[in-house]
């Protein structure tokens, strides 16, 4: 695949899906035959103008001369698995800080870019930090250093840039968002090398002190009008970073949410919160954590799932897809959700470059299809540098600001997580989807007002036809080489 160097978006005119595309045709063609099915479909391709676009034409009349289909996806509605919860991204304090600096008619253009149901691709989720991460300008906590009974507690930090946007983002998206809440690090003081950063671990003696610090934030956010849904005990607990980090294994993870944190919430009359286990990469969730929570009735009642991130492949292996499987099928009743994921080592010659946004698409795709029920992009607005991060570990997000120019940089991972968040909704149920070729990628979801939304995404280099088979139904339809479309019937 070759990067492309820029591609020339109207933002709001393509998510008002104006069908100004070449490729549109008249409704005739998706009526064609009374046999089939009446499908809308949504595509938005490498190398064309095509964005999250409405596009009849792509639907092959069934009276005229089309070739044979030699891939297909099957499409059965009677049997259904998880719920989905939602897809969204991170109101870090990073995105806030960028969201601050542009003018009011794009911070505009940015909220319904993201949150508009209608003209923007509708995030439901939303994920922040609880005191600072490496996407914060310093490092900073909401009390001062040495104070166990939390006298100082304030969030005063948040209330100049991170509270306003997410007030903006959830008043968007219609007054209702589902945020969850992650620490990367407790106080220096808290920790046995009484440092923020670099790991190390919780001592003993601060654990009862450390799950008040989670109460009294989450009460400290709904006292502002910011409901919380949930909570991540530790963001990436087995990871010793430059930046906040901290480390929690299998065992301390278990006793602290089972004698410090469930308990605390329970107390303080934060029992309905959702708390999270693991929250980092996939590999080995199973074996190493799901496990040892799930099976211990006495821990596992405060435990409503387990998140995990897609960083597994820094080592050079592949995505481990499978391993969320494995937990789905162990623990039924248990969640899956995917808590982050981001394109790392920022360029800013890549903003544009196609493989970023499949790499997004084929990581959604095969999560939802072993079992996740939501899916947490990380930053959801960077600089035109890939930050601020003030460990200088910058990456990409699918919007970005040119904070000199006063620009949005829609990316095409933009437009790919689209697919999905625009057009499933929180409480639809994965449908059975079964597809004949490996060339294409797929999953399907019947949102609660009876319509499906089917997704498919090819990765090839070549146009692809293929029938969809929708339990007595089928259309032939063809998507483009390196695309992404949403069937909407």
């Amino acid at each position: 695949m070759k990067p492309i160097n820029r591609i020339l978006i109207a933002p709001l005119l393509v998510l008002q899906l104006s069908c100004s595309s070449s490729r549109i045709v008249d409704n005739s063609t998706v009526s064609a035959s009374k046999s089939n099915k009446k499908i809308e479909v949504y595509t938005t391709a490498e190398n064309t103008s095509l964005r999250l676009s409405l596009s009849g034409n792509f639907i092959l009349n069934p009276t005229s001369q089309q070739t044979k289909s030699i891939h297909s996806i099957a499409i059965d509605s009677k049997k259904t698995d998880q719920t989905f919860l939602g897809i969204g991204g991170a109101i870090t304090d990073a995105s806030a800080e960028v969201f601050a600096k542009l003018s009011p008619k794009k911070q505009q253009e940015f909220l319904t870019a993201y949150y508009d149901k209608n003209k923007g691709i509708g995030y439901s989720l939303a994920r922040t930090n609880i005191h600072s991460c490496d996407f914060s300008s310093e490092s900073y906590t909401y009390i001062e250093e040495g104070d166990k009974d939390l006298k100082t507690f304030n969030i005063d930090h948040d209330k100049k840039y991170r509270i306003p946007l997410l007030k903006r983002a959830i008043e968007t998206a219609g007054g209702n968002l589902t945020l969850f809440v992650s620490p990367w690090s407790p106080p220096a003081f808290m920790k046995d090398n009484n440092d923020i950063l670099h790991g190390g671990v919780l001592l003993p003696e601060f654990a009862q002190s450390w799950a008040n610090y989670y109460s009294k934030f989450i009460k400290a956010y709904e006292k502002e009008g910011i409901p919380v849904w949930g909570l991540t005990i530790q963001n990436e607990p087995m990871a010793s970073q430059r930046w906040e980090s901290c480390i929690y294994t299998p065992e301390a993870e278990r006793d602290f949410l089972k004698n410090f944190l469930g308990p605390t919430l329970q107390k303080d009359g934060l029992g309905s919160k959702n708390i999270i286990i693991w929250d980092h990469n996939r590999g080995d969730m199973l074996e190493k954590r799901a496990s040892l929570v799930f099976s211990d009735p006495e821990v596992s009642k405060y435990a409503w799932g387990i998140g995990f991130h897609w960083y597994e492949t820094w080592n050079g292996g592949t995505p481990k897809f499978e391993s969320v499987g494995k937990v789905h099928e162990a623990f039924p009743d248990k969640n899956l959700l995917f808590t982050e994921g981001c394109i790392e080592k920022f360029d800013a010659s890549k903003f544009q470059f196609w493989g970023n946004a499949e790499r997004y698409g084929i990581n959604m795709i095969n999560d939802f299809n072993n079992g996740t029920t939501g899916w947490t992009d990380w930053n959801i607005l960077l600089d035109q540098n890939g930050g601020p991060n003030h460990v200088g570990n910058f990456c990409f997000a699918p919007l970005h600001a040119d904070t000199t120019k006063d620009e949005l940089i829609y990316t095409p991972m933009y437009y790919y997580i689209g697919h999905l968040s625009k057009f499933i909704q929180p409480g639809a149920k994965r449908i059975s989807n079964t597809t004949s070729d490996k060339s294409l990628l797929s999953t399907s979801f019947l949102n609660t007002n009876g319509k499906t939304a089917t997704i498919v995404m090819n990765a090839s280099d070549k146009e692809v036809v293929y029938e969809i088979i929708i339990d007595s139904f089928k259309n032939t339809i063809t998507i483009p080489a390196h695309a992404m479309q949403t069937l909407v019937y």
